[in-house]
């Protein structure tokens, strides 16, 4: 297929910048969906060693990006299930 390999490439560098924007979006798609399965609080990869785990995420901030707050100063409103 012509655009697939480095000989073709040489003869269209016009979709040099096509490969690296398409590659850049799928780097970022890929960390952002990362993120949120790792840092998310709703997700819970071990649910026998931590059914809860809101508790440990009361103060942590998992928000991308939040200029106005500081969450690390903020109890969370979700109910405390173990009080």
């Amino acid at each position: 297929m012509q655009g697939l390999n480095l000989a073709s490439l040489k003869k269209n560098p016009a979709l040099i910048p096509l490969y690296i924007c398409v590659g850049a979006g799928m780097f970022g798609a890929f960390f952002y969906t990362m993120r949120l399965a790792i840092k998310n609080p709703d997700v819970s990869w071990r649910r026998g060693a931590n059914p809860e785990p809101n508790e440990e995420y009361r103060t942590k901030q998992y928000k991308f990006y939040s200029p106005i707050r500081d969450y690390s100063n903020i109890d969370s409103p979700a109910p405390k299930y173990k009080d």
